[in-house]
């Protein structure tokens, strides 16, 4: 099976995609990580004014599979969190890369983006 994997984004190795716009990084899961995980039941996201770090755990997503930690791909303070998935998680599964992102980030050091994989990269892992 083929996974979208969008050119505009990077991802990390742990299946979180990052997408920067106008200084900010939104975040989410992608659309291979969203199909193993099974039917989101639970997201569980820090709050606004949080500080994150690159490849730490920012938050939890429960399918009815598993419970997988959600890991930042840059470091940086939260400015924005997708509460329509507090009674929507399902929109994790719906649309990955659209409505279903979970946090925005500032990121403390934008050159951290550099070390995340390309898409073509990523599709390679998942093959």
């Amino acid at each position: 099976m083929s996974f979208e994997t969008p050119d505009d984004r990077r991802y990390l190795e742990s299946h979180e995609w990052a997408l920067e716009t106008d200084g900010t990084v939104r975040v989410g899961i992608s659309e291979f990580a969203q199909d193993e995980l099974g039917d989101v039941v639970f997201v569980e996201l820090p709050d606004v004014g949080d500080a994150v770090d690159r490849e730490e755990a920012f938050g939890v997503v429960e399918s009815i599979k598993a419970v997988s930690d959600l890991y930042a791909p840059v470091s940086g303070e939260v400015v924005g969190v997708n509460e329509a998935l507090f009674d929507a998680p399902e929109l994790v599964n719906d649309d990955p890369y659209g409505e279903g992102w979970m946090i925005e980030i500032e990121p403390a050091d934008a050159g951290e983006l550099e070390g995340l994989l390309a898409a073509a990269d990523y599709a390679d892992q998942i093959a």
